[in-house]
């Protein structure tokens, strides 16, 4: 009888241990390195996400902003102030919206023998 229980103790350990090795861990989410791009560059956060056509919009607004900046500031009064100002609000909003799709999509990246590799959940 002792031998016996030894023995379904002994097969149990080692199927438990077997169920919990193949058991995956939920790597968390790495949105900080998209809303970081998309913050100093926008756009390149969304084109990380995969987003291209956001991507093209986001550096498209980001350059309209920079030109007219340019062209309005020796107009306007307060241009040199208002248009830095607007530039830094589309880089945190772009940012934002970067950080928000890559949570929801799990972004992660990271390095394979081959090479680096970005990883998506949809």
């Amino acid at each position: 009888m002792g031998k016996v229980s030894v023995a379904l103790t002994l097969a149990a350990v080692v199927l438990l241990a077997g169920v919990a090795g193949t058991a995956q861990t939920i790597q968390p989410s790495q949105a900080w390195i998209p809303a970081l791009g998309s913050f100093l560059i926008p756009g390149l956060g969304q084109l990380l996400n995969d987003e291209i056509d956001k991507a093209i919009f986001h550096f498209a607004v980001d350059v309209g902003i920079l030109a007219l900046g340019w062209y309005l500031g020796g107009l306007l009064p307060m241009g040199y102030y208002t248009i830095p100002t607007l530039h830094l609000a589309w880089g945190l909003y772009s940012g934002y919206d970067a950080y928000i799709v890559a949570e929801e999509n799990n972004f992660r990246i990271g390095m394979v023998p081959n090479g680096i590799v970005v990883s998506y959940s949809y």
